[in-house]
């Protein structure tokens, strides 16, 4: 188990040193796996960058999007320019997926309590996700402010994560044999936090997964981009700082004005009505007190 003073130490080194300590991690990936491995590419800046210095050691590694369905015509268009990349198709709409389990709101964990709250049998779950565990730091614990969203009038769930990706990902990695590289950063959220600490970037037991970006963060991803002059998505240039699915709400109350939703108003107005209107995304924001459109919020 790592301490949070190693990973900042480790968060703290100069970008060159960061490369070198992501490429020994790659190395010791793809020779334990005897050359086994895969990239995880989304089309973001962070597996963008992953790629690059995979395929600045192994060259022919393949590449694999698991296409959600949900991703910016921008990144298809950036991913489908790459070389060597297989895609996944989803065989399952994201509508099909909120209608049977709920809209992805908050934060994984948090709509991950809300489900289970609402749907757990378990007395001894319900009453753990409302009140935490018996310690002083109440983990567990749906934050005082979400509690509201128990009583939402719609679905709430994390399970499109599992089911556009987890579950697609799993299922070609026991098909492939493959073992793949993923592009997170511990700083992303308290849960990759939590688990780089755990496992470090490579973990060949239990949690088995390679993730030699974990240290890293965001500046570093940009400045990596630019002293190498790696292609991105042009996505980035139209102002979004992230390129999820389109229609997710995680995190979107800390996005600032314009959010993500906002944004989506002008660069893409017909996804941008297909999300509020057909989806519903709109009522659910509706109730998060989040504006989506720029009437409703600064014009930028």
């Amino acid at each position: 188990m790592l301490t949070n003073e190693t990973l900042k130490q480790r968060q703290s080194l100069p970008l060159e040193a960061k490369v070198a300590m992501s490429k020994k991690r790659i190395r010791e990936w793809y020779e334990y796996w005897n050359g086994q491995v895969y990239v995880s590419f989304s089309g973001g800046k962070d597996s963008t960058v992953l790629l690059s210095l995979v395929r600045d050691l192994y060259p022919n590694v393949l590449a694999v999007f698991y296409n959600t369905g949900l991703e910016y015509p921008e990144v298809q268009t950036f991913i489908s320019q790459t070389d060597n990349v297989k895609w996944i198709m989803p065989n399952v709409s994201f509508f099909e997926v909120i209608k049977k389990y709920g809209y992805p709101v908050v934060s994984k964990e948090n709509s991950q309590k809300i489900y289970q709250i609402r749907n757990t049998k378990s007395n001894k779950l319900r009453n753990k996700r409302m009140n935490g565990d018996n310690n002083k730091y109440k983990s567990g614990k749906l934050p005082e402010k979400w509690k509201y969203l128990i009583d939402a009038p719609f679905k709430i769930s994390p399970k499109c994560c599992d089911i556009f990706k987890k579950r697609p990902a799993h299922k070609f990695e026991k098909e492939s044999g493959l073992h793949g590289y993923i592009g997170t950063m511990a700083e992303n959220s308290a849960f990759r936090k939590q688990s780089y600490l755990r496992y470090s970037c490579n973990s060949y037991d239990g949690k088995v997964q390679s993730r030699p970006l974990s240290f890293w963060n965001e500046q570093d991803i940009w400045d990596y981009i630019k002293l190498n002059n790696i292609e991105y998505s042009s996505i980035y240039d139209m102002g979004y700082k992230n390129t999820g699915c389109v229609y997710c709400m995680f995190g979107v109350h800390l996005d600032g004005c314009p959010n993500r939703f906002q944004r989506m108003e002008r660069t893409h107005p017909h996804l941008h009505k297909y999300c509020i209107k057909k989806l519903g995304c709109g009522k659910v924001l509706d109730i998060l007190g989040i504006p989506y459109t720029n009437k409703q919020g600064e014009l930028f």
